[in-house]
């Protein structure tokens, strides 16, 4: 494994954590407050949310505006060789609005998936739920890119393995710097 393939995964990847790093980031801004609606609304099974007050419409919304908006940069950033040398996908054989729509939508699912087990297993929202804390929206974003991409397995698994980390480094950084209430 090479850094260049390494920083492949990671700049392939850009959509979905700029999906992942939205709503949370919105969220402290308290920008968009109409939209901060539960997206179960406020729903319950038996005595558990559905999701939990905290998944919300922002986050669903913004989350995926943001992950397209950064599919197009990546599409027009494909122009210089850099990129084409590093880039997983030829971003001019792609539909990069369908394709930032579906690594954005399959990270949030991912997202609201674990949140959606989490409630099951009692847990509350926040609660360490090692890994898929931190990879959960990889996971959603295989299962709705694999059907369209065909990408190796190994390109999926090098991505949850380096999100698990990165995910740790960047909320510890947050933590400490006073942006996120957990380190994980």
């Amino acid at each position: 494994m090479t850094p260049q393939f390494i920083l492949s995964c990671i700049y392939f990847f850009l959509p979905a954590y700029f999906t992942n790093m939205t709503p949370p980031l919105l969220k402290r801004t308290g920008l968009f407050n109409f939209l901060a609606k539960p997206v179960d609304f406020g729903k319950k099974i038996g005595q558990n949310p559905i999701l939990g007050g905290h998944k919300s419409w922002r986050g669903v919304i913004f989350g995926l505006i943001a992950g397209i908006l950064i599919a197009g940069l990546q599409y027009w950033f494909y122009q210089f060789p850099f990129i084409q040398k590093i880039s997983l996908v030829d971003y001019r054989q792609i539909n990069v609005l369908f394709f930032g729509f579906l690594i954005s939508t399959g990270a949030i699912f991912g997202d609201l998936l674990f949140a959606f087990i989490k409630r099951r297993l009692k847990m509350a929202p926040g609660a360490r739920f090692l890994p898929f804390d931190q990879t959960n929206y990889v996971i959603g974003a295989f299962i709705f890119l694999e059907p369209f991409l065909k990408l190796s397995y190994f390109i999926w698994l090098t991505i949850f393995v380096l999100t698990f980390f990165l995910h740790i480094i960047v909320n510890h950084m947050g933590y400490w710097m006073g942006l996120h209430r957990n380190k994980w």
